[in-house]
């Protein structure tokens, strides 16, 4: 018997380990259950304008954004069937129409104020424009 982790492509390991990270920071520090539901996404958005707001360098929450991002993938994938890709150490989720989605560097565009991960989730479940 093999588990979902094992039967994924080696891509997702890293991505898949950093939105587990993030599902446990969130319980553990905030109080927050994110449950890799599209729903889920507005809580993280809201997290990450709170953030913003307290005008943290984003030195000290990278990681905490390349969770939130990885997160979010994950919600992708489970969502469309898609897969993570990675290349030179950057990481995309691929969605069946063949369409490459950042969700990492969406978390960043939510830092400057620009992005939202929710928003992104639904374009890439097929309810929006393409990608950037």
């Amino acid at each position: 018997m093999t588990t979902q982790q094992e039967t994924r492509p080696s891509a997702a390991a890293k991505p898949v380990r950093w939105a587990a990270d993030a599902v446990a920071a969130m319980r553990e520090g905030a109080r927050l259950r994110l449950d890799y539901s599209a729903r889920s996404l507005w809580s993280v958005d809201r997290m990450i304008e709170e953030i913003r707001r307290e005008g943290a360098p984003y030195a000290a929450v990278e990681q905490v954004l390349r969770g939130f991002g990885a997160y979010t993938g994950e919600v992708i994938v489970r969502q469309t069937g898609g897969e993570w890709w990675a290349t030179g150490g950057d990481h995309w989720v691929r969605t069946p129409d063949g369409r490459l989605w950042d969700p990492i560097e969406e978390a960043v565009r939510c830092y400057t104020g620009d992005g939202s991960l929710r928003l992104l989730c639904r374009d890439a479940s097929g309810g929006g424009p393409h990608p950037r």
